[in-house]
């Protein structure tokens, strides 16, 4: 049996390492071209804010608003929009509505609250949710007059501006498909959870889709806080919904058909982060199970394409980017039982250590993504990047469910699209207060619990073994665990202790 442990650990963790390397080394080498973005531009490249637009020139914009029982932030979000600075006369609202809750009738008087004002804006409510978010939108665009679309979900709130400074980009580019706006948060600061969701968000934005677009690789729409030339999403077969990722799943459909995307970063568009560990957790797990769902289905796609070798190679590292969650977790099982077997006197020698040494490189990738990021966007980028740590720990600890989620896309498993409770985060309430808020504990957590208490244990043997180069990762496995079972089993505690009532059901 030690025989064996003594191939199986080794190896495993050593496939664990050399995959996690692999997409490491893609964000540095993202973080890299960051550093020397100069080398990319041909040129000076003139401010699209800066150009001159005449009044007679703008397009008709439909905003559609995709919402399924979101009472505590659909009256923010419509009135934010009705306050969007456009030509009233080429602006619509849709408000695609799938509720099943009050959030219905609210949405019905607030529509009919600006109709009665002059406002372009229909409330459509589908009592058939097929297709989820995606059929929603569908549906709505077969109704839309526009010829542009932009699309914004119920925790965004639009400054009046946003049109403004984003229709421009498509004057003059008839091949221009999508224009992505950067992400802010409203509750940034409300909680450690916050912020580090914050942190990890800067990076997707700051670094991942900035250097995508500007190697020439393909970028992504977020879901939300984006507008679509019609034709574009017409031309790539329109909204689908074989995935839980419909966002992703169209940007590659539409790009491969050569259409152009542009991310615009100095436009932001503020909306609410999850509060709570358990609505965060299931909001991961939709991220990760259709992003795996996506790749399976176009990775090979964008192989068969006529697409540079660059676009190709980059385009599967994000297509597959929640694949290294599994090995996340394998790293988290076989780390310290590798130390024990060298402890012991039955490791693989010092070779093969200072091979696995090599992976330091794939982990400057991540710290300087990171790092890279906040320097970007905020003048106290160092303060800011203390946060490292508990992203670190935090990504290790959402292992367990977003391996799970991994597994159920390889094996085809169909499951519903949970939307994110929203709670409204300048309300003023606690969130634990609002009829969304999850008081289940999810059964993942007893494993998470399992992992806090296994991880834990292999700490104390790294320490044991003196083996201190390794302690910081044993450390940040058993604190990353902890921290996600201790959070979940809180959080969903002060839910239930909170309101009497049990929540609804949010899928």
């Amino acid at each position: 049996m030690l025989a064996a442990l003594e191939i199986l650990i080794p190896a495993l963790y050593a496939v664990a390492i050399v995959v996690l390397t692999a997409y490491g080394g893609n964000l540095l080498w993202l973080s890299l071209v960051h550093a020397n973005t100069d080398t990319l531009r041909d040129g000076p490249v003139p401010d699209p804010d800066d150009l001159p637009v005449p009044d007679d020139s703008w397009p008709t914009v439909t905003v559609q608003l995709p919402l399924y029982n979101e009472a505590e932030v659909a009256r923010r979000l419509i009135d934010a929009c009705v306050a969007l600075d456009y030509p009233q006369d080429r602006l619509e609202i849709q408000v695609l509505d799938d509720s099943t809750d009050a959030t219905a009738e609210r949405v019905a008087r607030r529509v009919a609250h600006w109709q009665d004002r002059g406002v372009d804006i229909t409330h459509v409510h589908r009592t058939d949710r097929t297709g989820y978010k995606a059929g929603a939108l569908a549906n709505g665009l077969r109704l839309a007059r526009g010829e542009l679309v932009a699309i914004f979900d119920a925790d965004f709130v639009p400054n009046a501006d946003f049109l403004r400074r984003m229709v421009p980009r498509f004057f003059g580019n008839d091949n221009l498909g999508l224009v992505q706006a950067r992400w802010g948060h409203l509750n940034r600061d409300d909680s450690l959870l916050t912020k580090v969701q914050a942190f990890g968000l800067d990076a997707h934005f700051a670094i991942e889709q900035r250097v995508r677009e500007l190697a020439g690789c393909f970028i992504n729409f977020n879901g939300t806080a984006g507008v679509w030339r019609r034709a574009c999403i017409e031309d790539a077969g329109g909204w689908e919904h074989d995935t839980l990722t419909e966002d992703l799943d169209l940007s590659y459909r539409a790009q491969l058909r050569d259409w152009d995307f542009q991310y615009v970063p100095t436009v932001e568009a503020p909306a609410e982060l999850p509060p709570d560990m358990n609505a965060l957790r299931s909001q991961q797990f939709r991220w990760a199970k259709g992003g795996v769902e996506t790749a399976l289905k176009l990775t090979g796609r964008l192989w068969r394409s006529g697409q540079p070798l660059r676009v190709k190679l980059e385009g599967t590292f994000h297509l597959t980017a929640h694949f290294a969650f599994p090995f996340i977790l394998l790293a988290a099982l076989t780390h310290a039982p590798l130390l024990l077997l060298k402890g012991l006197g039955h490791g693989p020698g010092e070779l093969y250590f200072a091979i696995m040494g090599f992976g330091l490189f794939g982990f400057a990738g991540f710290v300087l993504a990171q790092l890279f990021a906040q320097r970007a966007l905020y003048p106290d980028w160092l303060r800011r990047f203390r946060l490292f740590p508990a992203f670190m720990a935090g990504t290790m600890g959402l292992s367990l469910s977003n391996t799970s989620a991994f597994w159920q896309a390889v094996r085809g498993t169909d499951t519903a699209f949970i939307r994110t409770p929203k709670y409204g985060a300048t309300s003023g309430d606690s969130w634990w207060e609002s009829r969304y808020a999850i008081a289940e504990v999810p059964r993942v957590v007893w494993g998470e619990l399992a992992l806090a208490v296994y991880s834990t244990v292999g700490l104390g043997i790294t320490l044991a073994l003196g083996e201190w180069a390794a302690v910081p990762f044993q450390a940040l496995f058993a604190l990353g665990f902890a921290l996600v079972t201790i959070s979940s089993l809180r959080q969903g505690h002060t839910a239930q202790r909170q309101r009497p009532v049990a929540a609804p059901a949010s899928s």
